[in-house]
């Protein structure tokens, strides 16, 4: 790859800027997140919105652990043997979001090769304990590829998230640099089959990162491979270096061009894009609502699995007086 040595000194360009804490909130979020022991990928990644999202009082919840199996080129979370679950992680998280009052949650978690299931029922579980204690709340899910096993996708899928999100990360030419362990085709089958597993009834959602390397037309074949495959969500934002040990950055996009990519994302047929320098998988995600159709469908399911199908008896009619029941006779 050609790069200019320019882009690697400290100072980046001026449409880069990050927020510092200024807002009560932020403290609050950052106090409960320590006070439940919870890992977010805000601070993990080191995602340059914390500041701005913990202000609002959102954070995305990393579950399954700190440390991933996975030594991705582009990530900051470390690379180490992974603990042992927390059994009562997914109520912790659970208690989060109540206490948070969210009506949209993101789970997302560390690769877990070491696992048979990949941290499927880990994620399972955490989406069953975040409906029953928050009732009415959009939750989505950021997951691995669960080394495309059909039986771990459909744990996670069987307890019916909203979102199911899986991020392609880059161009299938870069994939191997990137992303050392994945496989474009893979993801994109992942996202397919999850889509397929709901009968539909679900928003699929994917991501990209621009800057390290990848071509105009890629982005756009990448765009296409991604509607093929039943996507109706994208996400595009600038790559940033966590350390000089990770990948370099190859070109700084500038806003003026993601404006662009998302008119033309919009124009092939995404249902909805957030496109820019600091825009990541999570960031303002809770601007997305899935269909009616699929909040009612997701809805009817859930009713249904616990023998609640709607019918007469559950209709609110009040019961007669007995003067009525007189009258009648």
């Amino acid at each position: 790859m050609k790069m200019d040595p320019t882009l690697h000194r400290d100072k980046k360009p001026s449409w880069i800027k990050v927020r510092l804490p200024n807002n009560p909130a932020f403290w609050s979020t950052k106090s409960l997140i320590t006070d439940l022991k919870l890992v977010t990928v805000c601070e993990e990644a080191q995602c340059p919105n914390r500041w701005e999202c913990w202000g609002q009082g959102t954070a995305t919840f990393m579950i399954a652990g700190d440390k991933c199996t996975r030594a991705c080129g582009f990530c900051a979370v470390k690379t180490a043997r992974p603990d042992a679950l927390e059994s009562d992680e997914p109520d912790r998280v659970a208690e989060a979001t109540r206490r948070m009052n969210l009506r949209h949650v993101v789970i997302t978690a560390v690769a877990r090769d070491d696992m048979k299931d990949g941290g499927a029922e880990h994620f399972q579980k955490t989406i069953e304990a975040v409906r029953a204690a928050n009732p009415g709340i959009i939750i989505e899910v950021l997951v691995p590829d669960f080394n495309d096993r059909d039986w771990a996708l459909s744990m996670v899928m069987d307890a019916r998230p909203h979102i199911f999100n899986h991020n392609l990360e880059t161009v299938e030419r870069l994939t191997p640099l990137v992303r050392s362990r994945a496989k474009y085709q893979r993801s994109l089958t992942v996202l397919k089959k999850a889509k397929a597993m709901a009968n539909g009834n679900v928003s699929t959602k994917s991501g990209m990162m621009l800057g390290l390397g990848e071509r105009h037309d890629e982005i756009l074949r990448s765009m296409d491979d991604l509607l093929e495959h039943d996507v109706t969500v994208l996400t595009l934002g600038q790559y940033l270096r966590p350390t000089p040990k990770h990948l370099p950055v190859v070109d700084y996009v500038t806003p003026e061009k993601f404006d662009e990519y998302k008119a033309i994302a919009l124009e092939k047929g995404f249902r909805h894009v957030a496109s820019g320098p600091l825009v990541r998988s999570s960031y303002h995600a809770a601007d997305f609502r899935p269909e009616l159709d699929v909040l009612e469908a997701i809805e009817s399911d859930l009713r249904a699995a616990k023998g609640l199908e709607i019918g007469p008896e559950h209709l609110q009619i009040p019961a007669p007086k007995d003067g009525m029941i007189q009258a009648i006779a």
